[in-house]
């Protein structure tokens, strides 16, 4: 494919033209790809070079249809030569993961605002958060809490990844890290256990979403 350049540098102002007829083969060369010189992908022929003969008795139907056929050859030249490339690339490339409704998802934090005073310090994944439907080929819905209101709730499928169950006896999974809520870190409440009144206040006995019932 580097042929056009070869033959602008071969026939630049630099260039001698009694050394022209020696740089004229660029013309007539063919491209590894396309098996076809520029040339002849262009105008449906090769230039020559010792007499410019214009015939007028070739109708132009005939040049614009030898031209298509020429031109559908290149195309068909160009997609065996992609073909190589595209195998391997399809080697390394990964299946795309099929996640279902209620499946538990990480969400990588690479768009997400850190509330941690540096991005290094801030987490990697954060969630889990529970797919709601899958969108496209390559998007999931997920529920997001209240307070992720400002951030759109479809990700792509690359900053995904399944929640999986730790074969580790007695390990818990653990908490959920807050949410910023005007600067100020909050937790998602489950649901009020017990209340009581001390010193004229009203406090609650909570049960913290995420969390585990152990204390």
């Amino acid at each position: 494919m580097s042929a056009a350049p070869d033959i602008r540098r071969s026939f630049n102002c630099f260039s001698p033209r009694n050394r022209w007829k020696d740089r004229e083969g660029k013309l007539d060369s063919r491209t590894v790809f396309l098996h076809k010189s520029p040339f002849f992908t262009i105008y449906g022929g090769n230039p020559n070079f010792h007499s410019i003969h214009i015939s007028e008795e070739t109708p132009s139907r005939n040049l614009s249809t030898k031209l298509q056929s020429v031109q559908q050859l290149v195309k068909e030249n160009l997609k065996s030569a992609i073909r190589p490339f595209k195998k391997y690339a399809d080697r390394h490339r990964k299946i795309t993961p099929d996640f279902q409704p209620g499946e538990k998802l990480w969400l990588a934090s690479n768009n997400i605002k850190p509330t941690r005073p540096t991005k290094k310090l801030s987490e990697i994944w954060l969630g889990p958060f529970e797919v709601l439907k899958k969108i496209g080929s390559h998007a999931y819905h997920l529920k997001l809490p209240q307070q992720w209101n400002s951030v759109h709730p479809v990700f792509h499928v690359s900053l995904l990844e399944p929640v999986k169950k730790s074969t580790i006896p007695k390990k818990h999974q653990l908490p959920p890290l807050p949410v910023l809520v005007e600067e100020q870190e909050e937790w998602e409440v489950a649901q009020a256990v017990d209340s009581k009144l001390k010193r004229g206040n009203l406090w609650y006995l909570v049960e913290w979403k995420g969390f585990s019932e152990d204390p």
